[in-house]
């Protein structure tokens, strides 16, 4: 609750801040002067009220999306070793990280992957697929179990929901903004709004919405790092090393969007779109392992 708090306190601070230098730079003014009744306080208002509501839906549905998105099954009365083994995992891990029991799925894929989603720490689900559990040893997938758990304690669904909010907030209000300049402006509309300011805002919001989407993806990243420590604390650096490496020879079950980011994996990119990868490359994942693991024993 005190990050929600403080993010909406930043989002709130940065969005006045905002409003008064448009004013200072004569924005509103030049819009009002071409006949624009634009509020920009209103807009505000508005655009946080869009940007955070999308988001925060989002997180709230995130279980119930992931299950049917991925066809993922909760374990509730484990029948198999492997089930049963999974299950005293994650209610270990639960403790030591001191938070409440999971919910455990398995979701039915060939490839190796396992995701952690919910709206809070103490509401979660961590799934595996099917293929890590045929694929990787016991000490490899406790230490997956562990990144996932590692997502669940830190906040991670929570921060990067209200780092989303802050975005989706600036793009919409930053879409309305453009979009009165050219229609007021540019066009010289009188009235009301044109067809240029709709054109503009749709046009302003795509492509805001791309930019903005790489700062995300920017804290994902740094955020799958400390994940990755977190799964070593729990299991062990080597057997984190080594399920880093079995991902790596093969490529990672695509994991719908709205979950890649909080996916074990997931697959490479080159060249610029790296900046819209959720996840670092899995060789630099195992070398700062590597090094954290030696400058322990040092």
């Amino acid at each position: 609750m005190k990050r929600i708090l403080l993010f909406l306190m930043t989002n709130i601070a940065i969005m006045v801040v905002l409003s008064i230098t448009l004013r200072l730079l004569g924005v509103d003014s030049i819009l009002a002067n071409n006949g624009s009744d634009l509020n920009i306080q209103a807009l505000v208002i508005l655009s946080g009220v869009i940007g955070f509501g999308g988001a925060f839906i989002s997180l709230a549905i995130s279980k119930w999306m992931a299950k049917r998105m991925t066809g993922a099954v909760v374990i509730t009365n484990p029948s198999t070793n492997i089930e049963k083994w999974l299950i005293n995992t994650v209610e270990k891990q639960a403790a030591i990280v001191g938070i409440k029991m999971p919910e455990v799925a398995i979701f039915p894929s060939p490839q190796m992957n396992a995701f952690a989603t919910g709206a809070s720490k103490n509401n979660a689900l961590v799934a595996v697929s099917q293929g890590l559990l045929d694929n990787m040893a016991q000490g490899e997938i406790e230490a997956v179990v562990g990144h996932e758990m590692s997502h669940v304690a830190n906040g991670d669904m929570v921060t990067l929901t209200l780092i989303q909010g802050v975005v989706n907030t600036f793009v919409v209000f930053l879409s309305r903004i453009i979009g009165h300049v050219v229609d007021r402006v540019i066009l010289k509309n009188e009235r009301g709004h044109g067809i240029g300011y709709f054109v503009t805002v749709m046009i302003a919001q795509v492509v805001l919405s791309v930019l903005a989407s790489a700062i995300v993806m920017y804290f994902s990243r740094k955020r799958e790092f400390i994940a990755d420590t977190g799964g070593a604390d729990l299991a062990g650096h080597q057997n984190m090393i080594n399920a880093l490496k079995r991902l790596a020879q093969k490529e990672p079950e695509a994991l719908p969007e709205q979950l890649a980011a909080f996916g074990i994996d997931e697959k490479p990119k080159s060249g610029l779109s790296q900046l819209w990868t959720s996840h670092p490359p899995i060789d630099a994942r195992i070398e700062a392992l590597e090094k954290r693991a030696a400058g322990m024993s040092s």
